[in-house]
């Protein structure tokens, strides 16, 4: 249902700082400057459907994204819903069930945590130690590759 070409277009959702998350997309082909949109979502199957409650708009005032705090994805799955309307006739909707490991939703980590350099002159090495960043949802450590560039001073 709705006007063809103003369902919004390449949704994507990060996820940063364990527990914010941004969603993003871009206006339908055919969406004129009085479409809005709406994003309601459900984190989990057993929570109830809500609606976003900071947007991101463009230059005309259109809903382009949103700004979620305080953000637990327990399940792997989400579910995403952006409807909306122009000129009070509904546009198409976006509907998306999404898996966390999806390419919709990326998380940006953190730093490692507590990272330790302990070196001997004797041997001419060095331990390096550290914590995995915390995350919104990776439990297995082994979830984890690390890179260690070193420069020398």
């Amino acid at each position: 249902a709705g006007m063809t070409g103003t369902a919004i277009e390449n949704f994507v959702c990060v996820i940063f700082n364990v527990s914010f998350m941004n969603c993003t997309w871009h206006v339908g082909r055919t969406a004129t400057e009085d479409t809005q949109y709406f994003l309601y979502w459900r984190p989990s199957e057993k929570e109830d459907v809500t609606e976003c409650q900071n947007y991101i708009k463009d230059n005309c005032g259109r809903h382009t994204g949103c700004r979620f705090q305080n953000v637990t994805i327990e399940n792997k799955n989400a579910y995403f819903l952006v409807n909306g309307s122009r000129s009070g006739q509904n546009i198409q909707s976006y509907e998306e069930k999404i898996l966390i490991s999806d390419f919709i939703i990326v998380e940006k980590l953190t730093p490692p945590l507590n990272v330790t350099v302990n070196c001997t002159e004797a041997s001419h090495r060095c331990s390096i130690q550290w914590q995995r960043p915390h995350t919104s949802h990776v439990k297995k450590s082994s979830c984890f590759k690390y890179e260690i560039v070193i420069e020398k001073k």
